[in-house]
């Protein structure tokens, strides 16, 4: 069955029938969010807004003339129509602003979408969602990538959803590290939820919960994704910036998030790299310092990290085992283990060959 086989919503169902026609109006040439939020709320309605006079229609602050043309044109009810359906073949979900299941969370915005794209089970995010925002560079150091995985795996295994948006460096690695550690990720797209981009991310992407304000065939703009990074500061109790230079996507992530009242987190770097000035500025003005989950979780108020469980492992392994937090050198080991650097090394390749550690750049992490 083909999109056009299936049939067109039925009007007669109220919240239906109101988000159709969110959908048309945001489908309708020159109707951003906060017009369109103006005119459900002047009318009560978006389906009130629709049917409106043009007399009624410029009444409505910051309608101008040609915005009032454009309402009602019938080419755009039947491209509603036409998401619709298409929605529908895809198992995608379509969440109104005003209508149930909508995330309460993006009330922080000025701006919320009158319209959102889900794809996967959405988790609660209400007012303060139990979420964190992690974001960074594309072109990530691999100490940076090493701290991501165990940060935003622990954050995991303590109930905290990881949103980020699903790019190269930082944000892939923060969504691959929450998912295998049984956790929930969002996925926050600056193209459509059938146009995942980067394409080498669709494997991953059919793991996460994705959500977009595009309607479906957009494919990804380089202006979409700083107006999509609002909502990923929105959907987030706070935002974490792991690296990033000082003009970046992450700082505007983090603008975003204390515009809407959240706390940004910033992780330290080497000085003198530029993929750490931007998080350097941002602990200059205030952002928490971050090096382990828990600094996240003793922020916001969420308690302690569980314990993770531990194997049955032989002395030496399970020694080191215990000594991996943040991202450490073989030096940093040896201190804390007292092993000799034979032993050492061989109990860091059984806990890796088990699954258990990983080694980036010199490094070590839990797994």
């Amino acid at each position: 069955m083909t999109p056009r086989d299936l049939p067109a919503p039925d009007p007669t169902e109220t919240d239906t029938a109101e988000l159709l026609a969110l959908l048309t109006l945001r489908l309708t040439a020159g109707m951003g969010p906060r017009r369109i939020e103006a005119l459900r709320r002047h009318f009560g309605t978006a389906q009130a807004a629709l049917h409106a006079p043009p007399g009624l229609l410029r009444q409505v602050p910051g309608l101008d003339t040609r915005s009032v043309a454009a309402l009602g044109d019938p080419k755009v009810t039947s491209q509603a129509q036409e998401q619709w359906r298409r929605a529908q073949h895809l198992g995608v979900t379509l969440l109104g602003r005003g209508l149930a299941g909508y995330p309460p969370a993006l009330d922080a915005l000025g701006d919320p979408p009158p319209v959102l794209w889900v794809r996967g089970p959405l988790p609660p995010l209400p007012v303060v969602p139990r979420a964190l925002g992690v974001v960074g560079t594309r072109a990530a150091s691999p100490h940076a990538l090493g701290l991501t995985r165990q940060l935003c795996s622990d954050l995991a295994r303590a109930g905290v959803v990881v949103v980020s948006g699903l790019a190269r460096g930082v944000d892939t690695v923060a969504h691959e590290a929450a998912v295998a550690a049984g956790g929930q990720s969002i996925g926050v797209l600056g193209s459509a939820v059938d146009r995942i981009y980067p394409a080498e991310n669709a494997a991953l992407a059919s793991r996460l919960t994705l959500i977009s304000e595009y309607p479906l065939g957009t494919g990804p703009a380089q202006h979409h994704f700083p107006t999509r990074n609002r909502l990923i500061a929105a959907l987030s109790a706070g935002t974490l910036v792991v690296e990033g230079e000082k003009k970046s996507g992450s700082l505007i992530t983090a603008v975003h998030a204390l515009e809407c009242g959240r706390t940004v987190f910033a992780v330290p770097g080497r000085a003198g790299d530029p993929r750490a000035a931007g998080p350097h500025q941002l602990l200059r003005d205030g952002a928490v310092l971050t090096e382990t989950a828990q600094d996240v979780l003793q922020e916001l108020g969420w308690g302690l990290l569980p314990a993770p469980a531990q194997p049955d492992l032989p002395p030496d392994q399970s020694r080191v085992l215990q000594a991996l937090g943040s991202p450490v050198t073989l030096d940093d080991l040896q201190g804390a283990t007292h092993l000799s650097l034979p032993d050492l090394q061989t109990a860091l390749v059984m806990l890796q060959l088990l699954g258990l550690a990983d080694e980036t750049g010199g490094r070590w992490t839990r797994r």
